[in-house]
């Protein structure tokens, strides 16, 4: 199931980068999110996504925008990634997909002859009532921060 533009953002709570627990809630009435699900930490296109993200993060703060990503790696593999790479992104864990299931992003794909489920790249900008503003299924990593920050700033 896809989801839409205006639609509410599903609600969630997952464990980041240093085991804490993080809820969609606690940025409701703050902050813009910019919430992006990412196949795989420390691969080359999901890790040029988080710096790129990470490099624009002044940017988004001046829009009161939050940048997280999410993927199937478990928090120690978050924190690897993180400190690898010095990203500022809040990185959360969906290790069960539950989250990526809401928010319909799994797909199946074949490699080597096996079906396996993967994290086709998305990204969802919510406004601070936790509306869905702009839903983009399938996107490519590189300079997809630059067109995000301008959907930011075209918010009102």
């Amino acid at each position: 199931m896809h989801l839409q533009v205006g639609m509410d953002a599903p609600h969630f709570e997952l464990a980041d980068a240093d085991m804490q627990n993080f809820r969609l809630t606690v940025l409701l009435g703050k902050k813009n999110i910019v919430l992006y699900f990412y196949p795989k930490d420390d691969t080359p296109g999901c890790t040029m996504e988080a710096t790129e993200f990470s490099e624009h993060e002044e940017d988004f703060a001046e829009h009161d925008t939050v940048v997280i990503g999410v993927s199937r790696d478990d928090c120690i593999s978050h924190g690897a990634f993180r400190d690898k790479y010095g990203l500022s992104v809040l990185l959360l864990s969906d290790t069960e997909s539950r989250v990526c299931k809401k928010y319909g992003v799994l797909y199946e794909k074949e490699v080597e002859g096996h079906k396996t489920i993967s994290i086709q790249r998305s990204t969802f900008v919510i406004d601070k009532q936790g509306k869905l503003r702009h839903v983009l299924y399938g996107v490519h990593a590189h300079k997809h921060p630059d067109e995000v920050l301008n959907l930011i700033k075209e918010m009102k």
